[in-house]
């Protein structure tokens, strides 16, 4: 199924479409503030499963990350963060950012390994925090990749609905993606550290 949400005002009709793909367990392909990725409800572990298939990794190996609403729900999958990363994250988010931080005892339960760190992404885009909202949970994301992109990251969501649509049960047609993936800074340690600039401004790590 390939359906149109717009991500300045994202129909509820549509949101709660697409949840109820998730609640049932369905794998979608959605637009962020970066790049198109792949996602499911973060309480199926079928789902996890069948995600990590799709994407061609084990479950212990999948660079896996949680797409969240906002940074309230951050300390159920997190251990406790400085006063100074949450600064860093209040004031970067919602943004391109994927922040690693310490794993509590949740985590490695929900991704069937010996995880110590999870990256969490709150995206500027109105549509995959619209649908975190409602599902009520965070979902379970990676990027997305195409075999025969002269680019590394799809951007048009017609060629995505074709190259996957026998593998995910619905994709969102948000409007063109980028190309740019996130910027990833790790928050594990004393000093904040850049593990891959992207779209998000490095100087607000500095």
């Amino acid at each position: 199924m390939l359906i149109k949400i717009y991500p300045q005002n994202p129909a509820p009709r549509h949101v709660s479409l697409v949840v109820d793909v998730l609640r049932k367990g369905g794998l979608i392909i959605y637009p962020t503030d970066s790049v198109y990725a792949i996602g499911c409800d973060m309480l199926n572990q079928d789902a996890i499963d069948r995600l990590c298939q799709v994407i061609n990794k084990k479950p212990e190996q999948a660079n896996l990350s949680l797409i969240c609403s906002d940074l309230k729900n951050l300390s159920e999958y997190s251990l406790p963060i400085s006063n100074s990363v949450y600064k860093l994250m209040k004031s970067s988010l919602p943004g391109a950012y994927t922040f690693i931080l310490k794993a509590n005892n949740k985590v490695p339960k929900l991704f069937k390994n010996k995880k110590k760190e999870i990256g969490i992404r709150v995206p500027d885009n109105n549509i995959p925090r619209d649908i975190v909202k409602e599902l009520g949970n965070p979902i379970v994301t990676a990027s997305i990749k195409m075999k025969d992109e002269f680019s590394e990251y799809p951007t048009d969501p017609e060629l995505i609905y074709d190259e996957y649509k026998h593998l995910v049960d619905l994709v969102i047609d948000g409007g063109r993606g980028a190309t740019e993936h996130s910027t990833v800074l790790d928050c594990t340690g004393e000093d904040v550290v850049l593990i891959r600039e992207g779209k998000g401004e490095v100087a607000l790590a500095e």
